[in-house]
């Protein structure tokens, strides 16, 4: 399937998306289909269901009233909008200017394609963001080998929400445009710069300083936020669920950072451990009211 080369109009266009603005799609009238055996609808079952398809077909799969409002505001190009023959009816209007191809499925095919339990009976096929360059300067989430979906997805919500602008993943760590991960990153995905599949020495194109987490060794986070210690801006690293950082990504760490913990608990769940991060590195940097 070779990727649609037209763009949505500029006014949705989102920072992070670096496209040319060119024409719209022209609206277009709704096709059925009716067989479970149809090309399409295997590709688009393909996409909600497996996590690492959208690589090949450079495309992904978003479903829901939000995600999909989500990916429009981004200025994501919609391939193709599937709807069931009611969900058309009641939001046919709204999307089919924005579609380039629409497709209608009878209700029991649309439940064979859809991954929620409640669904709203449609969802698009979405053209994947170009792979953006790494910003050297940008104040950075990395991922180290992450392996839980929700897990990733939450932290990208938290990255979006506190300052971060970019997102390196490493080798080994869940595809970032899984349909999981969309699902859990609620369209965070849309306001971030995602690289992944990248190996350690990529991080030595980073101009600010790495800062490595872990639940046992180095300065408290409070410490360094009280003495207006914590670098701004930085790149924070987040390790495997069970094995922390790799000692290779350790080794180029400026510094080590761990999370006070006044209840002696071993450890905290790695999305929540990089929120509180997160947040007291934007809230250090934030400039007091006058």
């Amino acid at each position: 399937m070779t990727p649609p080369s037209m763009d949505p109009p500029p006014t949705h266009k989102h920072k992070h998306m670096h496209t040319s603005p060119q024409p719209q799609p022209q609206p277009s009238e709704p096709e059925l289909i009716s067989s479970k055996d149809n090309a399409s609808l295997k590709a688009w079952r393909r996409l909600a269901h497996e996590s690492s398809a959208y690589r090949l077909a450079q495309r992904f799969w978003v479903e829901g009233e939000h995600l999909c409002e989500a990916a429009l505001s981004a200025g994501v190009l919609i391939h193709t909008g599937v709807f069931t023959p009611e969900a058309w009816k009641r939001w046919g209007a709204r999307w089919q200017p924005l579609c380039e191809r629409v497709v209608l499925l009878t209700p029991g095919l649309f439940a064979s394609l859809s991954a929620l339990e409640s669904s709203a009976g449609f969802g698009f096929e979405c053209a994947l963001p170009p792979a953006p360059s790494l910003n050297p300067c940008a104040n950075t989430l990395v991922l180290d080998r992450l392996q839980d979906a929700g897990n990733v997805g939450t932290l990208l919500r938290s990255a979006a929400a506190f300052g971060c602008t970019q997102v390196l993943a490493m080798k080994g760590t869940v595809a970032l445009w899984s349909p999981k991960v969309m699902r859990s990153g609620m369209g965070a995905h849309f306001g971030l710069a995602l690289m992944e599949g990248l190996e350690p020495p990529a991080l030595d194109a980073l101009e600010v300083p790495l800062l490595a987490t872990s639940s046992h060794q180095g300065e408290f986070l409070h410490v360094l936020a009280a003495s207006r210690a914590l670098p701004n801006p930085c790149a924070w690293a987040m390790g495997h669920e069970g094995q922390g950082l790799s000692p290779a990504l350790l080794s180029k760490a400026r510094m080590s950072v761990r999370i006070w913990q006044p209840s002696g608990q071993e450890s905290l769940n790695v999305a929540v451990a990089a929120s509180i991060c997160l947040y007291t590195s934007a809230s250090s940097a934030a400039k007091p009211s006058p």
